[in-house]
């Protein structure tokens, strides 16, 4: 699936990534291909994208809003 996270900015991540993890407002929320659409609020916290060879890279945000749809994650975050 591809994933942008955007700041006011810059551009923090383009690119693919096999699976992701949030920092959801309720708790930790997972992201794979083909998730049912969706918008929720972030708090601070930690992303971790895992690409298809399994390597984790890991993006600290401030809070914020993502959006799933169609394979596509797009978050704006703080």
């Amino acid at each position: 699936m591809h994933i942008e996270i955007l700041t006011p900015d810059e551009t923090i991540f383009s690119g693919e990534a096999k699976s992701m993890k949030l920092p959801a407002l309720d708790g930790s929320l997972g992201v794979l291909e083909n998730h049912a659409p969706m918008i929720t609020s972030l708090k601070k916290g930690v992303i971790i994208l895992r690409d298809e060879k399994g390597n984790e890279e890991k993006i600290e945000v401030a809070g914020g809003t993502v959006e799933v749809l169609r394979n596509k994650v797009i978050v704006l975050a703080e």
